[in-house]
């Protein structure tokens, strides 16, 4: 018996006032997706336990039949074994988002989903400027990067939001606080000289993309727990695909 498991991560979205109120899924023109709940059994689970974060990361892990009580530290440390970076006792990884800020405000977390070419260009200037034995930064796809810290376990207290839950909002009130905030503070600021006149965002600008003004760090986590691999807790060969390093991660734990 072989078994598929797809899952469509986030595809509803939120209501669309334009739209009446629906959501892009209610909008969208599915006949194959309609074919399988008519044919199949529909039923609704809860993979995120009662008071832990409602992301993808810890749902994901949930649905592959790992415990997120006991092993979710945070979505960070799971995309960095997506990226092959590894996380020792006393260090840190962050999610690293190059974001695009305009007159103080949050103008797109993903700098229009910069390409991953130049994406890394830039993210190889922050770790000639900005990284040393302290930190380092890793890059992953598009927008998404990795910044690990060594010896200031205390930056994991720190409480972060998510650039892209603050969309058009003034940054200042969402930086980092709490325990080890200064830190990550400073590093973000110190991030805009460095791509301010970087040549990836002079090209862009004069296309009309959006450029990457500077970094944001959230999602913070440390090192994992080990995991039983698939064979061992369930019996059985399992492969992954997807595009994007959270699920890459899961696959490598």
């Amino acid at each position: 018996m072989k078994y598929c498991i797809l899952i469509i991560d986030g595809a509803s979205g939120w209501p669309l006032a334009a739209h009446g109120g629906k959501t892009c899924l209610e909008l969208a023109h599915t006949p194959n997706l309609n074919a399988i709940a008519r044919e199949g059994i529909v039923g609704l689970i809860c993979n995120v336990p009662p008071g832990m974060e409602p992301s993808s990361a810890c749902a994901s892990m949930s649905v592959l039949g790992y415990n997120p009580r006991i092993y979710y530290r945070g979505r960070s440390a799971i995309e960095a074994r997506g990226m092959g970076v590894p996380i020792n006792k006393g260090e840190a990884v962050f999610r690293c988002n190059l974001v695009a800020v305009r007159d103080g405000r949050m103008w797109s977390y993903s700098c229009g989903h910069i390409s991953t070419g130049e994406a890394q260009a830039l993210v190889a200037s922050l770790n000639e400027k900005l990284g040393n034995d302290e930190v380092h930064f890793y890059p992953g796809v598009s927008y998404r990067h990795i910044c690990k810290i060594k010896g200031r376990e205390d930056i994991l207290l720190a409480s972060c939001t998510p650039p892209h839950d603050i969309h058009d909002k003034a940054i200042a009130e969402f930086f980092p606080k709490g325990p080890g905030s200064d830190f990550l503070r400073e590093l973000m600021i110190r991030s805009q000289p460095v791509l301010r006149d970087h040549s990836v965002n002079i090209e862009r600008k004069a296309r009309g993309d959006i450029p990457a003004t500077m970094i944001w760090l959230f999602w913070g986590s440390g090192k994992i727990p080990d995991m039983p691999a698939f064979k061992e807790a369930y019996g059985l060969d399992a492969a992954l695909t997807s595009g994007v390093d959270i699920m890459r991660g899961l696959a490598r734990m």
